[in-house]
C-alpha cells in the first residue's frame, strides 16, 4: 500500500466524526494526537512517552473507559510530558464525544500497512495528510499550506547550504523548512558527507520557525518531528516583540498571512522603523531585518500585489528594502493557486547587503500570470510550470535570455513602485490581429454616439407616456 492510499484511508475516517460535529481541521488535529502515539511505537521512540500512556494502553480500551482514558492521556502528556511531546499535547482537548467513533479511528489506524508507510517515510505520509486537508476547501486550511511545487522552486533557487541557519517566521505546518532540510540532505548524501557535529547542527539548530495559531503550531511540531528536525518552533506572533529573537539568519523562506491587523492596529514591534497595520508589509520588514548583513544571507517571500505599489509607509519600506538588500528578482505568480481565487501574489527574492546603501541597482521580473491556465483543485500548479522561470533565474547572463515574460527595470525606471513586469492583458491571446487603435477608437466613439441617441429617444418616449397618463 502506498502512502497516497494510506492518506486516502486516513482522510476517509473523517466521515466517522461527522455526527460529532467535528470540522476537517479539528479532525487532522485529533488524528495528530492519535497518530503520534502509533508512530512513536512504529519508530521505536516510545521512551519519550510515559509507559502508561503509550499506544498499546490506548488500543486495548473500550467504551467509556476508552473515552476517559484518552482525555486523561491528553491532559497528562500536555501538562507533565517532556520536550516535544509536551509541546505537541500542550492545551490538547478532544472533540470526540462518541466512544465508538474514537475506537473506530484507533482500530483503523492500527490496521494500516505501517511497514509500507515506514518504507516511504512517515514524514511524507503526514505531509500528504496536511496537503489533503489544505486542498479540501471546506477545511479552510489552505492559508496554512503553500503549494508543494512553489515551495520546492523557492527552496531550490535560494539553495540553503549545510551550516546555514534557516527560518520561516510564519511557518504554518513547517513545509518550507522541511523542504530546506530535504534540499540539503539531497545535496549531502543524506548528511553522509557531513561530520557528526555538522549533522547534529542540521538536526537540532538549522531549521526554525514561528506560528501564531496554536492548532497549526501543533501540526508543525508533529511534521518536524516526523522529519527528524528538532529546531525551535515558537508559538508566538512574529509581529509582536516576541519576534525580535528571530534574527541573524542565512536563509528565510516564507509565505506570511495577508491582511491587516484587527481594528487597523499597527504591529506591536517596537523595533520596526516604519509603522503600518498592513501585515505583509510588516512581515517584509521583519524578514529583511532578520537576515545577516554579510552579502550572502538571502530570502524568498510570497507577498500580495499591494506590497508592490502601496504608497506612504509601503513606498518607504520598499525603498528601505532596496537600500539594505539586492532585490534582484520578482516572480509574478498566477492567480488561484492559494487563498481566494482573485488574490494576486508574487515571490520576492533578495540578498541582504554587507553594508552601505543602494544595494539594488536593477530588478528582474518574470510574468507567470499572463496567459496562464486557470489553476485549482482540478488543475494544480506543477513544478514543470516554473521551468522557463528557473532557466531565466539561473542564467549566467540574464540579459541574454530570450523570453517575453522576462524583463528588467533599473532602480530609476521603477520610480518607487514594483508593480511592473506584466506582459499584455491575458484576455487577448492573439496580439498580431489586434485592430488599429486609432480606427477602433473612432469606431467605438461612433457606436457610443449611436447608443446615446438611442437612450435619449427612449427617455423622450417615457416622458411623453407619463404626460399622457396625467
Amino acid at each position: 500500500m502506498t502512502n497516497a492510499e494510506i492518506v486516502s484511508k486516513l482522510w476517509n475516517l473523517c466521515h466517522v466524526l461527522r455526527d460529532d460535529g467535528i470540522t476537517y481541521h479539528q479532525y487532522v488535529t485529533e488524528l495528530t494526537y492519535i497518530l503520534f502515539l502509533k508512530m512513536a511505537k512504529e519508530t521505536g521512540t516510545e521512551k519519550k512517552i510515559p509507559e502508561n500512556y503509550r499506544w498499546d494502553s490506548l488500543r486495548n480500551k473500550e467504551g467509556m473507559e476508552l473515552k476517559k482514558f484518552y482525555e486523561e492521556l491528553l491532559t497528562e502528556l500536555g501538562e507533565n510530558g517532556t520536550g516535544r511531546v509536551q509541546e505537541i499535547y500542550q492545551g490538547a482537548r478532544s472533540n470526540i464525544e462518541e466512544p465508538a467513533n474514537l475506537k473506530k479511528i484507533i482500530t483503523n489506524i492500527d490496521d494500516l500497512d505501517w511497514y509500507s508507510a515506514k518504507e516511504e517515510g512517515l514524514g511524507n505520509l503526514y505531509e500528504g495528510l496536511l496537503e489533503k486537508n489544505a486542498n479540501e476547501k471546506k477545511s479552510g486550511a489552505g492559508q496554512y499550506f503553500t503549494p508543494r511545487a512553489l515551495i520546492d522552486v523557492m527552496t531550490e533557487l535560494v539553495a540553503p547550504q549545510p551550516g546555514e541557519r534557516c527560518n520561516d517566521p510564519a511557518c504554518g505546518t513547517f513545509g518550507f523548512m522541511i523542504a530546506a532540510d530535504r534540499y540539503i540532505k539531497g545535496h549531502t548524501n543524506d548528511w553522509m558527507d557531513l561530520t557528526e557535529e555538522e549533522a547534529e547542527f542540521e538536526q537540532k539548530e538549522a531549521f526554525t520557525g514561528a506560528e501564531l495559531v496554536h492548532e497549526t503550531h501543533r501540526l508543525a511540531l508533529m511534521n518536524a518531528m516526523l522529519h527528524d528536525i528538532e529546531g525551535k518552533i515558537y508559538l508566538c506572533d512574529t509581529l509582536s516583540n516576541q519576534g525580535k529573537v528571530m534574527k541573524g539568519f542565512d536563509v528565510v523562506l516564507t509565505n506570511p498571512p495577508f491582511g491587516t491587523k484587527k481594528g487597523g492596529e499597527r504591529a506591536n514591534r517596537d523595533d520596526f522603523t516604519y509603522q503600518t497595520s498592513n501585515k505583509q508589509l510588516n512581515f517584509l520588514q521583519h524578514v529583511y531585518r532578520s537576515l545577516k548583513a554579510d552579502g550572502k544571507a538571502r530570502a524568498a517571500v510570497v507577498l500580495p500585489d499591494n506590497v508592490l505599489f502601496a504608497d506612504g509607509e509601503g513606498e518607504r519600506i520598499r525603498a528601505d528594502l532596496m537600500e539594505k538588500c539586492n532585490l534582484h528578482t520578482v516572480l509574478r505568480l498566477p492567480t488561484g493557486i492559494f487563498y481566494a481565487q482573485g488574490v494576486k501574489t508574487n515571490v520576492l527574492f533578495f540578498t541582504r547587503g554587507a553594508g552601505g546603501k543602494q544595494n539594488t541597482e536593477e530588478v528582474w521580473f518574470y510574468d507567470l500570470r499572463t496567459n496562464m491556465p486557470s489553476f485549482g483543485k482540478t488543475n494544480p500548479l506543477k513544478y514543470s510550470h516554473f521551468k522557463d522561470f528557473i532557466t531565466a533565474y539561473m542564467a549566467e547572463d540574464r540579459h541574454a535570455v530570450q523570453d517575453e515574460r522576462w524583463t528588467v527595470f533599473t532602480r530609476e525606471e521603477l520610480g518607487g513602485t514594483l508593480d511592473k513586469g506584466l506582459i499584455r492583458d491575458g484576455s487577448v491571446l492573439d496580439y498580431e490581429n489586434l485592430p488599429d487603435p486609432v480606427e477602433s477608437g473612432e469606431e467605438c466613439i461612433a457606436q457610443l454616439e449611436e447608443a446615446i441617441d438611442l437612450m435619449l429617444g427612449v427617455v423622450k418616449e417615457l416622458k411623453a407616456l407619463e404626460r399622457r397618463k396625467v
